[in-house]
């Protein structure tokens, strides 16, 4: 699995060409909002500014069962305070790379939290909840992320209607290029906005067709009935969209347990295989899994797969999903072949890992210029 200079050079060709375009893209996201805190584990601490972080989710694991029967503390050092949910990380990106965004969800109410401050300089962006709260520790090998998401609960269609209005939320619905909900999981009355949206606004929608992108966002906690409806639900917006479904490695395994697909590898063979399983029992257009250091889709039963850039230091893995989705959105909206797509998403991704923050198209083409060697 390579992704060759050749690939790199046409698809920074195709971004640059588009760069005119972009900004007259238009995004509408939501639903979510978290102030996220990005933290490390403390293994050992030397003084009191100087401490040695847990390396792995494993020795965080064995910290943990080591005090099963006793007790323990866990010191959590803040690295970070920022915006986070996967909508808002999402529509920032979005936003960075150009696209018009309007942004709809929980940013604190009645007043946005300042920490989405510099989101709504970037984007227009309306909250009707409070938000939730995320500590995200932050490990070598992965991420566990610890929210409190009961202010999500606030985040019914009424309460849409109530503090944001019916016809303002249908004007965004009806001339948006691109509609993205995000965080599923975290949204217990999620799936009752979408019946809502494809009873009430859907009959009504009218010219070309456009994108509509789903994220569940680790469906593990909900039952395979909760996650049953919704990705019934996904389906019957193809009717009048074109759906993309996408997915991480963990969340197309779970999703397809609660479809009744099982014993497949988890290998990129495996990977391919379930993606094919998937796209027979999700007819959408496009359904997209992104392992940690690649993706591949599946449109029309033809998958393509693409490697991602090698980043041997990362200053930031939270958000990196939210990143890809954009990044291969926006390629979806321009037109790009799903190989193409595939290759705007990780290299989105690559960028805010490696530096980050959000960027700009034109950064985004010189991370394909200037791609990471693997040591």
């Amino acid at each position: 699995m390579t992704t060759t200079p050749e690939l790199r050079e046409t698809c920074a060709r195709e971004l640059l060409a588009a760069a005119d375009r972009v900004p007259q893209l238009i995004a509408f996201v939501g639903l979510d909002g978290f102030v996220d805190e990005i933290v490390h584990v403390v293994d050992t601490r030397q003084n009191a500014a100087s401490y040695q972080r847990l390396p792995s989710i494993a020795s965080l694991a064995e910290r943990l069962a080591a005090a099963a029967g006793k007790s323990t503390n866990i010191e959590l050092v803040n690295q970070l305070t920022k915006l986070g949910g996967n909508g808002p990380i999402m529509a920032n990106a979005l936003a960075r790379l150009g696209l018009k965004v309007t942004y709809l969800g929980a940013l604190g109410y009645p007043d946005r939290h300042p920490v989405f401050d510099d989101f709504a300089r970037n984007a227009e962006v309306h909250s009707v909840a409070e938000s939730g709260h995320t500590d995200a520790l932050e490990f070598e090998d992965g991420k566990v992320m610890v929210s409190r998401t009961v202010q999500l609960n606030e985040i019914t269609w009424p309460r849409i209607q109530e503090r944001f209005g019916e016809k303002k939320f249908a004007a965004k619905f009806e001339s948006s290029d691109l509609i993205a909900f995000v965080n599923w999981t975290m949204i217990p009355f999620m799936s009752d906005v979408w019946e809502a949206l494809l009873v009430e606004l859907c009959p009504r929608l009218s010219g070309p067709r456009r994108k509509m992108f789903f994220d569940l966002a680790d469906p593990e906690k909900r039952t395979p009935q909760d996650i049953r409806r919704a990705l019934e639900l996904i389906v019957r917006f193809q009717v009048h969209f074109d759906v993309i479904l996408g997915l991480n490695e963990k969340e197309a395994c779970e999703v397809a347990e609660s479809l009744g697909v099982s014993g497949i590898a988890r290998d990129t063979e495996g990977l391919v295989t379930l993606a094919r399983r998937l796209a027979e029992r999700l007819p959408i257009s496009t359904i997209v899994i992104h392992p940690v250091s690649y993706a591949l889709a599946i449109s029309g039963g033809a998958v393509d797969i693409v490697k991602g850039p090698y980043v041997a230091s990362p200053k930031i893995t939270t958000g990196a999903g939210d990143h890809f989705n954009a990044g291969f959105c926006l390629g979806k909206l321009l037109g790009f072949s799903n190989q193409t797509c595939l290759l705007c998403g990780v290299t989105t991704s690559g960028y805010y890992v490696s530096t980050g923050t959000s960027p700009s198209l034109v950064q985004l083409a010189e991370m394909l210029h200037k791609w990471p060697a693997e040591s």
